[in-house]
């Protein structure tokens, strides 16, 4: 989508306002984002994700100067896993990238998880969509740092950035993560520190090893949701690279950020065009699944509730049960048979 049929950048101010009304259900803020939703399309969304320590903000950060020194915008959604009174992790993505909060071509943004699991924030996907609109070339979504469980980014980000560092733990970490698996870039930063090889050579074996599951059934349980191609010599698709790094001396950057580009061609081809399909399914899938609960518990008595949610804490009854009776009251109130 070219850059003419998307607004005017608004100020930092008025996108951080938009944002805040977005994370909070706000009718207006959504309104807006409904308003730009068709103008969106023209950013470059890229999920990093990876162990904590690992080193993700300061890659962000040196991946961000240099796409800046390219001449090219940059968004940055950060999620914290605390509330976002707390500082702990904000506080410290802010004096990583302090220097860039002056760029007028570079918008961050910490946002709180709220508890949802998978490394980013429910309004995540709402949020990327107004910094896309908004006109930025790069958005980067870095999660949580929670590990194994950080794959709900791959719903939200174009290409999936996996950061490993060496030293985190032992040697299967990085091939039991679920997070190996939907990468289409592999990072090992702090290349510097003792075991980087060892990483590296790691990462390979665990590709090599996943590269006929992988190439045949997509990624970790998303199935169609992030295909890749086998990373093999006989792919005609996307052969993951592992590149190292050294972050906090910009170290390797360039090839990570050269390589982001490559995929971004790669998908241009024709892969991009099926695997978004294949995101927006999900999240519709999912936006109605949470439509259908909000619904359905504004119709439930919350006595009756309280008192099958007693019931299974009495063990008088599983939860299979209890929802089972709830989802069959529910049908009979609206006419129809109750479910099996």
């Amino acid at each position: 989508m070219t850059g003419d049929t998307r607004p005017t950048r608004p100020t930092k101010r008025d996108l951080a306002r938009l944002i805040t009304g977005i994370e909070n259900g706000d009718p207006n803020a959504l309104c807006t984002l409904r308003e730009w939703y068709g103008r969106a399309g023209g950013a470059h969304i890229i999920g990093v994700t990876g162990a904590p320590g690992s080193g993700k903000s300061t890659l962000v950060a040196a991946l961000t100067r240099l796409a800046r020194s390219r001449g090219q915008t940059v968004a940055i959604v950060s999620v914290d896993p605390s509330s976002p009174f707390t500082g702990g992790a904000i506080l410290g993505d802010r004096i990583r990238m302090r220097e860039l909060f002056e760029d007028d071509g570079v918008f961050i943004r910490s946002i709180a998880n709220r508890g949802a699991l998978g490394g980013i924030a429910r309004s995540t996907a709402d949020i990327v969509a107004a910094l896309d609109a908004a006109g930025y070339d790069l958005v980067f979504i870095e999660t949580v740092g929670a590990g194994q469980a950080e794959v709900e980014v791959a719903r939200v980000a174009e290409t999936i950035i996996v950061v490993e560092a060496p030293g985190l733990g032992d040697d299967v970490q990085a091939i039991k993560a679920g997070i190996l698996e939907i990468a289409d870039i592999l990072v090992v930063n702090k290349a510097d520190r003792e075991g980087a090889e060892r990483a590296v050579s790691v990462l390979q074996a665990a590709l090599d090893l996943a590269a006929p599951s992988v190439g045949a059934a997509g990624h970790h349980g998303y199935g169609a949701l992030h295909r890749v191609e086998a990373p093999t010599a006989a792919s005609a698709g996307w052969r993951i690279p592992i590149l190292k790094t050294i972050a906090t001396e910009g170290d390797g950057v360039a090839a990570v950020l050269d390589a982001i580009a490559r995929h971004r061609q790669y998908l241009e081809q024709g892969a991009g065009a099926q695997r978004r399909a294949q995101r927006l399914e999900q999240e519709v899938t999912i936006r109605l699944r949470d439509l259908l609960l909000k619904r359905a518990m504004q119709q439930i008595e919350p006595t009756r509730y309280h008192a099958l949610i007693e019931a299974c804490i009495a063990r008088k009854l599983h939860p299979q049960e209890a929802a089972q009776e709830l989802l069959s009251e529910l049908a009979c109130d609206d006419g129809r048979a109750p479910a099996e």
